[in-house]
């Protein structure tokens, strides 16, 4: 299925917006986190983080002469913020929430710069998979928008930062 005809989720925001991305209330599409707020280890209120990602289903199509094509299937993630694209295991499950007293991380890059870094890596990973006699096709079968949540805690010894999906904690630097 062409990008053009793809259905696409929205990311809808709600209420309360500044430049500072802070928002009293926010209603995001976020990627299913398997630690929940409330479960997170704090000696004070656990502040929450939304980061701009967009994912892509791919598919590389090798051209082969005398055999048929070579379909390659990749999950990208293209980081919005820090302007990259990293290889994913699986498509996410996304589910829209509202959250209060979050900072909202903006997107730097557009959907068309997304896309371009989206198709630039899966024809440079296909590249390093597959000897190509032509250049491979490269098509999205389907994207979403969604933001990964991250938890800052406070506890004795230093605030963390705790990856809502992974539940690996991180040391917050000053």
């Amino acid at each position: 299925m062409s990008d053009a005809r793809r259905p696409r989720q929205q990311v809808a925001t709600a209420a309360l917006a500044s430049d500072s991305g802070l928002r009293e209330r926010a209603e995001l599409s976020v990627i299913a986190p398997t630690v929940a707020r409330e479960d997170v280890d704090s000696t004070g209120r656990v502040g929450a983080v939304a980061y701009p990602y967009r994912v892509y289903d791919a598919v590389a199509t090798v051209e082969r002469p005398l055999i048929a094509d070579r379909d390659i299937d990749y999950v990208v993630t293209v980081d919005r913020s820090r302007r990259l694209a990293v290889r994913a295991d699986a498509f996410p499950e996304t589910t829209t929430r509202t959250l209060e007293d979050v900072l909202v991380i903006p997107s730097d890059l557009s959907d068309d710069q997304a896309r371009e870094k989206a198709e630039d890596a899966v024809f440079n990973w296909t590249l390093r998979k597959v000897a190509v006699g032509s250049a491979p096709e490269v098509t999205f079968e389907r994207s979403v928008d969604a933001y990964k949540l991250f938890w800052i805690a406070s506890r004795p010894d230093g605030d963390v930062i705790v990856d809502s999906v992974r539940g690996t904690e991180s040391p917050l630097d000053d």
